[in-house]
């Protein structure tokens, strides 16, 4: 409270409120990611350290998708480089989930949580390498470690609102699908037979499995839906930042949204969209007062809440999971 009136006092309700405004849109991306990290959590105790990198894939899979549909003029290609992001990011979040971690679901959870780190770091040097320097077919899967441009899927207009505020259609794009697709996922969840069979999961596996549900289908639907989430975070991030640095620039945005949804309370969907939304601006706020606070104010909060609510701002020890 004491930060927020120093702002206030220092720079203006003015600047305070546009700022709010940004940070709205980079936290939308947050939650979609933190989403991701929730939802594997709360079926199978997983902190997937690899999902940062999903969603690094899912900025790349958007960039070639988005530049080849705009070379053969095909229309809305926004919409449908989207789709094709989230389709890529989902069945790569299936492989990992298959190759990966389900060999060793029956391992101490520790071991799990080495080789989601070890996935997270093979999936970076290897889509690093520089295609001109591998031989085929290994050419056509990496990325390589150059800058990129993201393609102009849509061009930004600004629209001014009450009080010398401004808001953009990207801006609001990027809102607006985070917004949908959590509604779809709250529905999923609390809807829908797999969302049920996701929520027996989620409180015990053993007992789900005796009562029929196949838990392997259930855990693999599961990485799905947090593959699509992160690439759609993906597109969004390109949309909006327009550069794409190297393959390892989702480990920033990956660690923020877990960081997001431990402070939502990690299991808890609503939870990892508060995070997501209050890292998003806590973030934009410190790095409009100077550009190197913004990831360190981020962990402050986080020891904050952890100090004095240890199960995150939502959570619960006797809470529904997902």
């Amino acid at each position: 409270m004491a930060a927020g009136g120093f702002y206030l006092w220092h720079y203006g309700w003015q600047v305070l409120a546009q700022q709010v405004i940004n940070g709205l849109q980079k936290g939308s991306m947050y939650a979609l990611i933190a989403l991701g990290y929730t939802l594997v959590y709360g079926i199978i105790r997983l902190i997937n350290f690899a999902h940062g990198d999903v969603f690094m894939v899912g900025v790349y899979l958007s960039c070639f998708a988005g530049n080849f549909l705009l070379s053969r003029g095909v229309g809305l290609p926004f919409w449908i480089a989207m789709i094709m992001a989230m389709i890529g990011c989902l069945l790569i979040n299936i492989l990992i989930e298959a190759i990966a971690y389900r060999p060793l679901r029956d391992k101490p959870r520790l071991t799990m949580l080495i080789t989601s780190i070890g996935v997270s770091l093979f999936l970076e040097n290897f889509l690093s390498l520089d295609p001109h320097q591998v031989s085929f077919p290994l050419n056509y899967l990496v990325f390589g470690p150059h800058f990129r441009s993201f393609p102009t899927l849509i061009r930004e207009r600004a629209y001014p609102l009450a009080g010398g505020l401004t808001v953009s259609n990207i801006k609001i794009i990027d809102l607006v699908t985070a917004l949908m697709l959590m509604v779809l996922l709250e529905y999923i969840v609390k809807k829908t037979k797999m969302g049920k069979a996701m929520r027996a999961v989620s409180y015990n596996m053993d007992v789900a499995r005796l009562m029929g549900i196949n838990v392997n289908r259930v855990i693999t639907f599961t990485f799905a839906l947090g593959g699509a989430l992160a690439g759609c975070a993906g597109i969004l991030y390109g949309l909006t930042y327009g550069v794409l640095q190297s393959p390892c620039l989702g480990m920033w945005p990956g660690i923020v949204a877990f960081v997001a949804a431990v402070v939502g309370g990690i299991g808890n969907i609503p939870g990892a969209m508060l995070g997501g939304f209050l890292m998003g601006i806590v973030e934009t706020l410190a790095i409009s007062v100077n550009s190197n606070l913004g990831y360190g104010v981020t962990f402050l909060i986080l020891i904050l809440v952890l100090l004095v609510r240890p199960t995150g701002l939502l959570g619960s020890p006797y809470a529904e999971k997902i």
